[in-house]
């Protein structure tokens, strides 16, 4: 039997299964494959110089750093997570260097980094203003002209209320950007992604609502695909994000994701 015929339990979120469900799909789906597109678009448009330092707020299993160092062999990186196990995926996966600690206290001086980068974490922040006081924490790290790049999902249908048991929320796109302008970033580019693929996941996620009780993570099966199948919908995803890199936002979809900046 297969992995696309073998039936796969979704993990609950933040366990070992969790992360190394996660570390499957960076690997091989072409959703991964696209958002590392789109996210490598926007990082163009940043202008990044030939060295820096990079902080992984949220860095999970370490896949986002050893992308990011591939591209740039000149820039250095450092990882941080709360979760013991997922830091423990990211060592087992080489990358140099990780710290456990919150994106609500970061354990690093003031403008000392150049480049944050945080993926798919602030919805599982506090819900009493645990993203912004995380926002203002990215912001003081920062160097001054510094970037931030952040994705986060996006308020859709069905629409998912918050959950305070796990932590979670959803976001309309001018909500996260007032977030991150009160935090005393400039917003360079801001748009939701996702979008016509993203309609295919409204029946598994209404057959998980009727499921279960609350939030537990929920991550796609991994699952083979050929080629042609793949390969157009990684595509038009990565047009999304050329969208959204020519300033351009879709009035629906899944995901949202946001390159600022901090002021000279």
């Amino acid at each position: 039997m297969n992995l696309a015929e073998t039936p796969v339990a979704a993990p609950k979120i933040f366990t070992p299964e969790y992360y190394a469900r996660m570390r499957e799909l960076e690997a091989a789906s072409w959703w991964n494959a696209g958002m590392r597109d789109v996210a490598g678009r926007l990082l163009d448009l940043a202008g990044l110089a030939r060295e820096g330092l990079l902080l992984d707020v949220g860095c999970g299993s370490g896949q986002t750093m050893s992308w990011f160092l591939d591209a740039r062999p000149g820039w250095r990186a450092v990882g941080l997570d709360l979760s013991i196990d997922g830091l423990r995926a990211a060592r087992a996966s080489g990358v140099p260097r990780v710290l456990r600690g919150s994106a609500l206290e970061l354990p690093l001086p003031s403008a000392s980094v150049d480049l944050v980068i945080s993926l798919d974490v602030l919805q599982h922040l506090p819900l009493d203003g645990g993203d912004r006081r995380a926002l203002t924490e990215m912001a003081r790290v920062l160097k001054p002209g510094g970037h931030v790049l952040l994705r986060t999902n996006a308020q859709t249908f069905p629409r998912e209320p918050d959950d305070p048991e796990h932590q979670f929320h959803k976001y309309e796109p001018a909500e996260l950007r007032q977030r991150i302008e009160q935090a005393g970033l400039v917003v360079l580019r801001l748009g939701r992604l996702n979008a016509l693929l993203g309609l295919a996941e409204i029946p598994r996620e209404l057959r998980a609502r009727r499921g279960r009780s609350s939030y537990h993570g929920l991550l796609a099966e991994p699952k083979a695909e050929p080629r042609w199948r793949s390969a157009p919908k990684r595509a038009w995803l990565s047009a999304e994000g050329w969208m959204v890199g020519m300033g351009a936002s879709w009035p629906l979809g899944r995901t949202t994701i946001a390159l600022c900046r901090r002021p000279a």
